[in-house]
């Protein structure tokens, strides 16, 4: 398999990875329900793709770069959504 193979494959793993945040992002915008969405688990994700990006940059592999790049600001947005929207309510 060459360069070129394998960097797609890591594109489209990213691709795919990041985009799966979406449906919950949109989904609470419409809703504006953040109950049943865990702050722990939201927030342990996010270091966690703080640190694949860190990764990425450090050994400069765009496809991780671009993936964690996006998936940070979707799953801080799902943060900052779940703290708004979840003020006041248990």
């Amino acid at each position: 398999m060459n360069a070129y193979h394998i960097g797609f494959i890591g594109l489209l793993a990213g691709f795919c990875t990041t985009v799966s945040f979406i449906p919950q992002f949109v989904k609470i915008l419409q809703t504006r329900q953040v109950r049943d969405i865990s702050l722990i688990m939201y927030t342990v994700l996010t270091g966690g793709i703080f640190l694949w990006l860190v990764y990425g940059i450090l050994i400069r592999e765009l496809p991780i770069i671009l993936a964690n790049a996006v998936s940070l600001m979707l799953c801080s947005a799902i943060i900052v959504l779940k703290v708004v929207y979840g003020r006041g309510r248990g």
